[in-house]
């Protein structure tokens, strides 16, 4: 539940900050808080996850392409993430997490975010969404590119990331999926 809350403040506060572009790397500033520690004392790895999706709709907010999106009726899905973590966050610390767009594929959105304490990286997290239709079906690429418009120095999609979308890649929710371990 705090969570929902922690998602409708940061909502309220990304109407009073300055305007991004959406190729522009975002700061949302945070403090860790009670409910997110784990039974060591620091914040929990999942916590990172759900901050990070807050970070990512303060980016839209700003930029102006969430009301973009919804006009549309599309949504983001994350599709694969993965997190490295190089520091812990500890209880009342102040952080913040930058997020940047780095690109697209064929069917996807690349996306780097990192928590910073006073400008030293504690976690870093490599984010694929694919954006769907509320009317059912996934957005075209180029459709979605045509809404956020070009790179301003060219896309910055790094060249282990095809492979890492590959390796990840789960069949469509339309094939079968068994859970056999090899």
């Amino acid at each position: 539940m705090h969570f929902l809350l922690r998602t409708l403040l940061q909502s309220l506060r990304s109407r009073f900050r300055s305007r991004l572009d959406v190729w522009d790397v975002s700061s949302t500033p945070f403090r860790v808080i009670p409910t997110d520690l784990d039974v060591l004392r620091h914040m929990n790895n999942g916590v990172y996850l759900s901050l990070l999706d807050i970070a990512r709709l303060d980016l839209m907010q700003r930029s102006g392409t969430w009301p973009l999106l919804q006009s549309w009726g599309w949504y983001p899905v994350v599709v694969a993430e993965t997190i490295s973590f190089r520091r812990s966050l500890q209880l009342w610390q102040r952080f913040e997490v930058e997020s940047r767009l780095l690109g697209f594929d064929q069917r996807s959105v690349l996306m780097e975010q990192r928590f910073v304490v006073r400008g030293e990286i504690y976690a870093r997290a490599f984010i694929r969404a694919r954006f769907l239709k509320r009317s059912g079906g996934i957005v075209p690429m180029d459709e979605l590119r045509a809404l956020v418009g070009p790179a301003p120095v060219g896309e910055r999609f790094p060249d282990w990331a095809a492979s890492w979308a590959e390796a990840t890649q789960l069949p469509s929710t339309k094939a079968p999926a068994e859970s056999v371990w090899e």
